[in-house]
């Protein structure tokens, strides 16, 4: 039996960096970033990781400056808190549910996209005091669940540590312990303190953890025709793909219930929209529950998407009736993206996400006739936890679409947009992060905030995202307008610079500048 790579006995989950090799700042171009980062390694060992140096060597740019960020708790915060039926209890100074109004919000907007109630998050604050980091705050957390217990009762009980709790050594696994037996429901510890890992990207591998260890059915009865999703809280356009071969979705972890979780060990196969959220969930549901991951590329663009349908149709016993579905949506969608190409011509994009995602939206631009120069990831895994060949998708990207000439890799720095778009032709920018969209837009680059991830999937996803592009674009004389009466907060000498990681390679240069100050 193979080794399994994902330890479900241990309530803390292996970091990134350690286990993926994930790194935050780098330059280059993504044939230079694919090659640095040896992913074709991988396919030496039985599965992906970075047990071994040679598979994560390469090195990140280390900037002194780091403008904005999140963190792994906040990810705990808008997953864990999106489940309909169970309870997340942040042991927490009150600041750390600061986010929580935002969250709230893309929670009400993501029941709507699939048609579930509204309701809010069902998250708490144990609001740690200074008393608190000084004599400890255990029993608190005690009358929390209890509480919690009384006035919602959930059908599970979240706990996730903060950086406060970590610092002072608060034992959540031993109250998760006792709790679960007073209280007679599922109390789950989840480690997730901010300084735990350098990329939020952490977080989705922590909540996805905890639903593994503690909700998942043990003792599954197989349901040939589900087949789980993991997902943020975009759209169900993954019902419309996949109904027509008889089949039907099970998303996880936003807007799903306790029983909805449950029944993922019954499903027939697991994919994704994006490798670099779902890999760890897939992965585990594959080596616990025996639950086979899509082997396959993401479903984005034509190719992407035909391997994905294929990849599915195999598993479940479907093939001819695939390659009929395909050949007929080929059919349907290509009068449509044939009139879109002819529109996009000569028009030119950038793409501002999270990495495996960008990968697919940049093939979906392509598909679309629009040239990418450059983009911004904001981290890359050399590795994914699955080692298939095909979650390699940033070669999937470079071997179908071509190379990007400017790939960089960053967290979310505004400072360093006016540099980025300094070296690239571009009429408009795709952000996943919505803050950084007006920053865009200050600078005259009109932009799409992709608040609806799942937008760009599949054959219709290419031609929703056209006609969006279409009505971007129509903004770019406001753009152009706001640039020249918006004030940057950058001194010219910053606006001046050509290379956006020069305080990374060049970090004495604050030092010089302080001096002339």
């Amino acid at each position: 039996m193979p080794k399994k790579t994902i330890n479900l006995d241990m309530t803390a989950v292996e970091n990134r960096e350690m286990r993926l090799g994930t790194i935050t700042a780098w330059d280059g171009s993504a044939t230079e970033l694919w090659k640095e980062s040896n992913y074709e390694l991988r396919s030496q060992r039985k599965h992906g990781g970075c047990g071994k140096k040679k598979v994560c060597r390469l090195c990140e740019l280390n900037s002194p400056l780091n403008q904005q960020t999140m963190c792994a708790n906040a990810i705990v915060e808008c997953q864990i808190g999106n489940i309909t039926d169970c309870v997340l209890i942040q042991h927490a100074p009150i600041g750390c549910s600061a986010d929580n109004p935002w969250f709230n919000l893309a929670f009400k907007m993501g029941l709507s996209r699939r048609n579930k109630p509204p309701q809010n998050l069902q998250v708490y604050s144990t609001n740690l005091l200074e008393r608190d980091m000084v004599f400890g705050a255990s029993d608190k957390l005690r009358r929390s669940i209890l509480d919690a217990k009384e006035r919602f009762n959930p059908k599970a009980i979240f706990i996730s540590m903060a950086c406060a709790t970590a610092i002072i050594g608060e034992d959540i696994d031993s109250i998760a312990e006792e709790m679960e037996e007073e209280t007679g429901i599922s109390i789950i510890p989840l480690h997730c303190e901010g300084f735990r890992s350098k990329h939020w990207s952490t977080g989705f591998d922590v909540s996805q953890h905890g639903v593994l260890r503690q909700i998942v059915n043990r003792n599954p009865e197989k349901q040939k025709d589900l087949i789980n999703i993991v997902a943020l809280w975009g759209t169900d356009y993954f019902t419309e793909i996949l109904r027509p071969l008889g089949l039907k979705v099970n998303y996880m972890i936003d807007m799903a219930s306790y029983d909805e979780l449950a029944q993922a060990s019954e499903a027939a196969a697991t994919a994704t929209f994006c490798h670099t959220l779902g890999s760890y969930m897939a992965t585990a549901l594959e080596e616990h529950f025996g639950v086979p991951q899509i082997d396959a590329p993401q479903p984005y663009g034509i190719a992407g998407t035909d391997a994905w349908l294929r990849a599915i149709a195999k598993i479940v016993g479907k093939e001819a009736e695939t390659e009929e579905y395909i050949k007929s949506e080929h059919e349907r969608i290509l009068p449509k993206l044939l009139e879109l190409r002819e529109r996009f011509k000569g028009i030119n994009g950038f793409v501002m996400t999270g990495s495996s995602y960008a990968h697919s939206l940049i093939s979906v631009l392509r598909e679309l006739g629009i040239g990418v120069e450059g983009s911004v990831v904001f981290h890359h895994d050399p590795v994914y936890d699955g080692g298939h060949e095909n979650q390699d998708t940033l070669h999937e990207l470079i071997d179908t679409y071509g190379d990007i000439p400017y790939f960089t890799v960053s967290k979310t720095q505004a400072f360093q947009l006016n540099a980025l778009f300094k070296r690239v032709k571009t009429d408009f920018v795709i952000i996943r992060h919505q803050g950084l969209a007006p920053e865009a837009a200050k600078l005259g680059i009109p932009s799409l905030a992709m608040g609806d991830e799942h937008f760009p999937v599949g054959y219709d996803g290419i031609i929703r995202t056209g006609e969006v592009l279409i009505d971007i674009l129509a903004r770019k004389k406001f753009n152009g307008v706001l640039s020249r009466h918006v004030r940057s907060p950058y001194n010219a000498w910053w606006r001046s610079q050509e290379d956006p990681f020069l305080l990374a390679k060049h970090p004495e240069v604050l030092d010089e500048r302080v001096k002339l100050v």
